[in-house]
């Protein structure tokens, strides 16, 4: 299998190409602040993303904002803090402050001369189109959890984009690479439909699992890169620059 064999890229967006981890810990110290709390970034990525899936799976058709308004809510009284509900809306909306990675967009910028690019990601519309002016590209297609009804790694996400894949660009699930961080999110469910897989590895050679959770059965991917900026090099010297 060579990077060349794909016709599009289908990305996660969170954890991908935005840096989301940063974000979350950023808009949460509003509520350590208020707590008084002694909370390190990793014990806070970690209780966020087992409250968050808990949240995807009870409510797979509420907005994002709204759902990260819930889930900090839940967090707050988890550790013991009266907060105001402006406090929630507040962390609610902040997908728009999350940063990309640095190497998000001139990787993109690249990709984009081979690939279509289409995201399929848990945010609602709104929140992924500030993210996606930190990127630096147009996305042939963009697929959130808003137009599905649901969150990864439910099925029926994998399902609705391979549907609109061969509606909306007539490609096949052999003509698609899907590029992700997260194992759980994406990975797995990915490998289930039988789409090949670039593992884009953001936490490489950090320990535990940051605000994803760690599959019980770890899926095997077709590419591992640590970055976005690996993934472009390789097609680079496939192509021979």
């Amino acid at each position: 299998m060579k990077l060349t064999d794909f016709k599009v890229l289908t990305f996660d967006c969170y954890g991908t190409l935005i840096d989301w981890e940063t974000g979350i810990w950023n808009a949460l110290q509003p509520l350590i602040s208020a707590g008084g709390l002694k909370l390190d970034r990793e014990e806070a990525l970690a209780r966020f993303g087992k409250i968050e899936s808990e949240v995807e799976e009870a409510g797979p058709s509420l907005r994002y904002s709204t759902l990260l308004a819930a889930v900090h809510a839940r967090l707050a009284r988890d550790l013991g803090v009266n907060i105001h509900a402006d406090l929630n809306e507040r962390f609610g909306g902040s997908v728009p402050d999350w940063p990309a990675f640095p190497d998000s967009a001139e990787a993109l910028v690249y990709l984009k001369r081979h690939y279509k690019l289409v995201i399929l990601s848990n945010v609602d519309r709104t929140s992924f189109a500030a993210s996606n002016r930190k990127l630096g590209v147009t996305f042939d297609a963009i697929y959130t959890a808003e137009d599905i009804g649901s969150y990864k790694p439910d099925p029926r996400n994998f399902a609705y984009l391979l549907a609109h894949l061969e509606a909306d660009l007539g490609l096949k699930a052999g003509e698609v690479l899907h590029t992700a961080q997260s194992l759980f999110h994406d990975h797995v469910p990915a490998e289930r439909v039988g789409l090949a897989r670039a593992w884009i590895d953001r936490r490489f050679g950090m320990a535990g699992s940051g605000a994803t959770q760690i599959p019980a059965d770890l899926p095997k991917v077709d590419f591992h890169f640590k970055s976005m900026a690996e993934l472009a090099k390789a097609h680079r010297e496939a192509t021979g620059g």
